[in-house]
């Protein structure tokens, strides 16, 4: 047998627990067939059939790692030059409001701007912040262009930097 050529180890179940890889040998990463999916998963989110049109929206605190309960938040309709104010609401524990932001009749064709309060929405938990802080008003503009579908708009924040998108 040629010495430059080491035999190759068998890579068992046994084998990895023996060189401390007992995660990898529980997860079955060796098996051909891709794993199961997580039962957690198979469970689907509560079921949106059914329910008309609506525009949603969930904060979505990345600073702390938690939804964003209390965000002050503004929505206006584009009308001419200028945005008016349509309602004003308060995300809950979840971090999303206690209700749609707007729902079948009232969710209209048009130009949107969701204002987000991210210095007052930090301040309320004593987080330390420049003053100014860096994120005052944080205005999310997007349009709304098929009135008979459902929106739903996630955004992710800190300090520093927020995104969003049009979710599902």
């Amino acid at each position: 047998m040629d010495p430059s050529v080491l035999p190759r180890p068998a890579l068992t179940r046994r084998s990895l627990v023996g060189a401390g890889l007992g995660a990898v040998a529980a997860t079955g990463a060796l098996a051909q067939a891709p794993p199961a999916p997580p039962s957690a998963l198979a469970t689907a989110p509560k079921s949106q059939a059914g329910l008309g049109p609506r525009l949603t929206l969930h904060a979505i605190d990345n600073f702390h790692g938690t939804p964003g309960a209390g965000m002050v938040c503004d929505l206006a309709i584009r009308d001419g030059d200028t945005y008016r104010t349509l309602k004003t609401v308060t995300t809950a524990a979840n971090g999303r409001p206690a209700e749609p932001l707007l729902v079948d009749e009232a969710l209209k064709v048009g130009q949107y701007e969701l204002l987000l309060h991210f210095e007052a929405y930090f301040a309320r938990f004593g987080v330390a912040l420049p003053q100014p802080n860096f994120l005052s008003l944080v205005p999310v503009r997007f349009v709304i262009r098929d009135a008979g579908q459902r929106y739903h708009l996630p955004v992710l924040f800190t300090p520093w930097g927020y995104s969003y998108y049009r979710g599902s």
